[in-house]
């Protein structure tokens, strides 16, 4: 990869590797149709890290987890941060890249006892260029009021531990709603939302089957936005509760 080579990233709140309303377990098409995206950083939310009940029930489960499944031989590289514990197992975000993971690191930001959130930090060595890119996988909490502090914690910790000349690729469910993300956390950190940089509309991304919500997001910094878009058709029509959100950025 030159410098000057464009990076597809992908977005997908997977909804534990289950269509809308749980009908159906569909790792395995969630895995062909992530495939044909040919990202190269795939950023997910909701990745079980392990479920001991779901094993037992699906003759499909698994061996490895699911973030491992997922990346099977395309992305050599991927990271898992844990967030939500119970007794079965936990669950979290995950980064799959094609690119080394030279740093990784799990940050909890949840605001009160029920509900566990959480962002990962990874950097990521492009080899040819040894340029190196941070990349941030995030859920965000279901209140605005939880939102505004996690905004906060997650700014304190961008300014603090990345360089402000660095290059950053931040992705996830933000449960934005309300579309608060931008004034109150992106701009301040010189962060573009990749959709609203080609001139599109945010997308609704929510839910799959009647997108109305407009919930998940791709910023970026250091990059030029080449496409947005949200991936629909046959492949796309039954994974999750989400739609997937696809970039094309150029350094």
């Amino acid at each position: 990869m030159s410098q000057r080579s464009p990076l597809r990233v992908l977005n997908l709140n997977m909804h534990k590797g289950f269509s809308s309303f749980n009908r159906r377990f569909v790792l395995n098409e969630m895995r062909e149709a992530i495939r044909s995206s040919e990202a190269d950083l795939v950023f997910l939310q909701e990745v079980i890290g392990e479920h001991k009940s779901h094993q037992k029930n699906h003759k499909n489960w698994p061996v490895q987890t699911q973030y491992e499944f997922l990346a099977d031989s395309i992305w050599h590289h991927h990271a898992y941060g844990q967030n939500a514990v119970y007794l079965d197992g936990h669950h979290g975000n995950a980064l799959l890249s094609k690119f080394p993971i030279t740093f990784w690191k799990n940050i909890d930001i949840s605001c009160h006892a029920f509900e566990s959130r959480g962002f990962l930090h990874c950097v990521i060595e492009i080899p040819e260029t040894r340029e190196e890119i941070h990349c941030l996988c995030t859920h965000l909490g279901l209140f605005d009021y939880h939102r505004k502090k996690q905004y906060q914690m997650m700014s304190s910790y961008i300014q603090k531990n990345i360089p402000e000349d660095a290059a950053i690729v931040l992705a996830g469910d933000f449960n934005d709603w309300l579309l608060s993300s931008r004034s109150r956390f992106a701009q301040p950190l010189g962060l573009l939302e990749v959709f609203e940089s080609v001139g599109s509309e945010l997308p609704r991304s929510f839910p799959s089957w009647l997108p109305l919500l407009k919930l998940d997001r791709i910023f970026c910094r250091g990059f030029k936005v080449l496409s947005a878009q949200t991936l629909s058709g046959k492949i796309w029509a039954e994974l999750s509760d989400h739609k997937a959100l696809l970039a094309e950025i150029q350094r």
